[in-house]
């Protein structure tokens, strides 16, 4: 028998591999080897990097001792000249006591808790899904993408980093925040929150907030006006009951039942709780200083013009600010000395504004409302303006070809329920001449004579500066928004002295506007500059030519309202007086006037609406008491600088044919009987006669004696309108029709 060959292989032998592979060299080995160990550093440096930089920052970071932090930031109010201070700004917890923590009542603690933080006592100081939603909304450009910060954070972001909306920012706040929670207590933490933090109404911390919308300190709150506190951290002016009743509910009613899920209220209680009265803020007292005099007026208007350019209100209160205005100390102190050395001399219930506007830059260098600086602010207040809108009138005129030179009758004029007596050039004259007499005929028919009419009045005075809203009048010189009624020209609509010395300056400035500002400059406690003024070139709203026509027409009326003509200077002037109903007295007087550097309105009346009449008895015109006033200020303010004129009236390339606009016939002297008047507009001379209108439409105004806010809702009538086109038809003394425009 043949042994066969056992072909199996031993145990543990290696199996033969395929002749056609060859094994890897060790070169390729090496590049393998290399390329693993590459991969693995780059994770490792990916995920260690931000630990190590954190870390870094961590040791680096300061966090300071809860007795350390302060929340005091006064804001201060500087003229233009950056060193004298006008008023400042003290917020609420200026003159607030911190109440330590113990003295928090729980339910207090809970409710806050309940609305911002519901993991406040577990997590480690941040929130790491509020940091990933700051950071989409980085990268988004969505900023409501951010949100869910801790407690910690919030506290963080208010008294040591900072809101600014950056990465850097965030990145130190989740570093501090984390330190400080590793080195404060959590009832230090909430404390010093509760302590801090802005609840609206000016109040700072938890006990000033009881006190603002309860009345009560914090140790007598309970579940229910806990909850509404709680409520308006978020955010504080909008969630403030008085003002958004609906949302501040709803916002209540989420912090409640937060409190019954994490089981700081009951069921029971929670059912129980109902919404409660809150106080008034109007009857809350003032805690910031006051401040004397017409520089409280100002302090007012130029918080009005830091909200308008987004600087809030906690900013205001916790930032320190610095806020640099455009007022002009002596040009100020002139008006406030000029102003009171006149008023002194007269009746007890006499009145005075004055408001001073630079024409090439829009900034309002002197600004007087009254000596109260908590009271009424007769600048900012709507005034009927007397013939100073035939100003406005007269320049559509000239911008629809109409030269000051034109021709028109001083005939009696027809209204639809009065006549306007005329005779005042024994039957016509230019255009500049009515303008100079502050005649009202002429101006009727000349306003008659525009495209649009009345609405073209309107239209001018908009474009010039007079405000198309004020508070409470959503649109001024308008009647419930058709056109405004024929006496728009002769003053019937209400303006401010700020809007008419505003109007005035674009007019001085040959026909560029620039925004009326009281706010030059805002920078921070920390350096940060939040605000610079840019003036720029400003917006044409007026054609030069038109500009310099008008202003020629307006230059011989300071010296005609007796004789008022400034010192060594010449200017463009308008007076306006307004008539107390069918009284014969008057009761608002004005003058404005301006110069190529500054433009000032001066208005004179009463405190409650009564006859405007000097210690003398005699009647106050335009002419008189305010032209005085307008005078000495403009001298004072301008004393030491160069005397500027304005350019000569340029031609307006164009010639209207059609002879005199109205008939020119003589007129007799007497004025005729009128109906029921309304409204009277008075020549501005020192003869004392005087032309009663009635135009319909205009209430009887009558402005409060004890009034607190600038500018009322209920006020009256309406506000101003434009009036600047109608000043150039009264040169002419023979009453001959010229064609070439003067």
């Amino acid at each position: 028998m043949t042994n066969k060959r056992n072909t199996r292989k031993p145990v543990g032998s290696r199996p033969s591999r395929p002749r056609n592979k060859k094994r890897p060299t060790s070169k390729k080995k090496n590049r393998n080897k290399w390329l693993k160990i590459g991969v693995i550093s780059t994770i490792l440096v990916m995920f260690l990097s931000p630990f190590l930089l954190f870390m870094v920052a961590y040791l680096m970071a300061d966090v300071p001792k809860p007795s350390e932090l302060q929340n005091k930031q006064i804001s201060h109010i500087y003229a233009s000249d950056s060193t004298t201070e006008l008023a400042r700004i003290v917020p609420a917890d200026g003159n607030r006591q911190e109440v330590p923590f113990e003295q928090i009542p729980e339910v207090v603690q809970h409710a806050v808790l309940a609305a911002e933080d519901r993991q406040f006592y577990t997590n480690s100081g941040f929130s790491f899904t509020g940091f990933g939603r700051a950071i989409l909304g980085q990268l988004t450009g969505n900023s409501s993408a951010g949100g869910g910060s801790t407690i910690t954070q919030q506290y963080v972001k208010k008294t040591l980093v900072g809101d600014e909306s950056s990465f850097k920012r965030k990145a130190k706040e989740l570093v501090y925040s984390v330190k400080m929670a590793n080195e404060w207590s959590k009832e230090e933490v909430l404390g010093a929150y509760l302590n801090t933090i802005y609840f609206g109404r000016n109040a700072y911390g938890i006990d000033a907030a009881a006190r603002a919308y309860f009345g009560i300190p914090v140790q007598e709150l309970n579940a229910s006006q806990a909850a509404v506190l709680a409520a308006c951290i978020q955010r504080p002016s909008q969630l403030d009951p008085r003002n958004n009743f609906a949302e501040a509910e709803e916002r209540w009613r989420y912090v409640l039942d937060g409190m019954a899920e994490e089981g700081w209220l009951s069921p029971s209680d929670r059912a129980s709780q109902t919404y409660p009265e809150t106080i008034d803020p109007a009857t809350i007292p003032e805690q910031a200083p006051e401040v004397s005099g017409p520089n409280g007026l100002i302090k007012n208007q130029v918080l009005a013009e830091l909200g308008n350019l987004g600087i809030d209100e906690s900013e205001v209160q916790t930032r320190g600010l610095k806020v640099t205005t455009t007022i002009d100390m002596k040009a100020q102190n002139t008006t406030v000395d000029m102003v009171n050395a006149e008023l002194a001399k007269q009746r007890e219930n006499v009145r005075m504004a004055a408001v001073s506007v630079e024409p090439k830059t829009g900034a309002v260098r002197a600004y007087f409302g009254g000596n109260d600086g908590n009271g009424w602010d007769y600048a900012n207040a709507p005034l009927q303006t007397g013939s100073t809108f035939k100003i406005f009138t007269l320049a559509a005129a000239v911008s629809q070809g109409i030269p000051t030179s034109q021709v028109v009758s001083d005939a009696s004029y027809q209204l639809p329920n009065t006549v306007v007596p005329g005779g005042g050039c024994r039957g016509g004259c230019t255009i500049k001449e009515a303008l100079k007499r502050s005649l009202n005929p002429p101006f009727l028919r000349l306003q008659g004579e525009l495209a649009h009419t009345t609405q073209d009045t309107a239209d001018m005075a908009h474009a010039l500066g007079v405000a198309r809203s004020l508070p409470g009048i959503e649109k001024t010189l308008t009647e419930n928004g058709a056109a405004p009624f024929e006496g728009i020209t002769l003053g019937q609509y209400q303006s401010r002295p700020l809007d008419m010395a505003h109007a005035l300056a674009t007019l001085a400035n040959l026909g560029v506007y620039h925004d009326a500002h009281f706010v030059e400059r805002v920078e921070a406690a920390d350096g940060q500059v939040l605000y610079q003024f840019d003036a720029g070139a400003g917006e044409r709203r007026l054609a030069k030519k038109v500009a310099t026509n008008v202003l020629e027409a307006m230059a011989p009326i300071a010296g005609w309202s007796g004789g008022n003509n400034l010192a060594g200077r010449t200017s463009a002037a308008k007076t306006g007086t307004t008539q107390l109903g069918d009284t014969g007295q008057n009761k608002d007087a004005w003058m404005i006037g301006a110069t190529p550097q500054l433009a000032t309105a001066v208005w004179a009346g009463t405190d409650s609406g009564e006859a405007l009449i000097s210690q003398y008895g005699a009647d106050i015109y335009g002419a008189n008491l305010p032209a005085t006033v307008w005078k000495n200020i403009m001298d004072g303010a301008l004393e030491g600088q160069p005397a500027e004129t304005f350019p000569a009236a340029e031609s307006m390339g164009f010639t209207r044919s059609g002879g005199a606009i109205g008939p020119v016939v003589a007129q007799p002297q007497s004025v005729p009987t009128q109906q029921a008047p309304v409204v009277t507009n008075t020549p501005d001379t020192n003869t004392g006669r005087q032309e009663t209108i009635e135009i319909p439409g205009l209430p009887d105004i009558t402005l409060p004696g004890n009034v607190t806010n600038n500018v009322p809702n209920n006020m009256p009538g309406t506000m101003p309108g434009n009036l600047q086109d109608l000043q150039q038809q009264l040169e002419n003394p023979r009453g001959q029709n010229t064609t070439q425009n003067q």
